[in-house]
């Protein structure tokens, strides 16, 4: 949907509220089809990210895994090396 919102589960260490409440940020913003919204609609933009991050601090409480907890770092160069390969030039 949104390639701006990244897995926030099974990570060590666990998901910051900063993370979160970004993620709940860019799914309002894709939802409300705008990244500012007018002043008429600010206050209900702002608990729409409120409750969104909410549900998903609430959901990230309860998610359980098997797998061992995912390393920020290597997750990241292997998005950088997906992106490498994506974006690459022929030249």
């Amino acid at each position: 949907m949104c390639r701006n919102i990244h897995t926030l589960h099974n990570f060590e260490p666990r998901a910051t509220n900063d993370e979160v409440n970004a993620a709940a940020l860019q799914y309002v913003r894709k939802v409300a089809g705008t990244t500012r919204p007018s002043r008429a609609n600010q206050e209900a933009f702002d608990e729409a990210v409120a409750a969104i991050a909410h549900a998903t601090e609430h959901l990230l409480e309860h998610l359980t895994s098997s797998a061992p907890p995912k390393n920020r770092e290597e997750e990241a160069a292997k998005a950088r090396a997906r992106a490498a390969t994506r974006y690459a030039t022929v030249g």
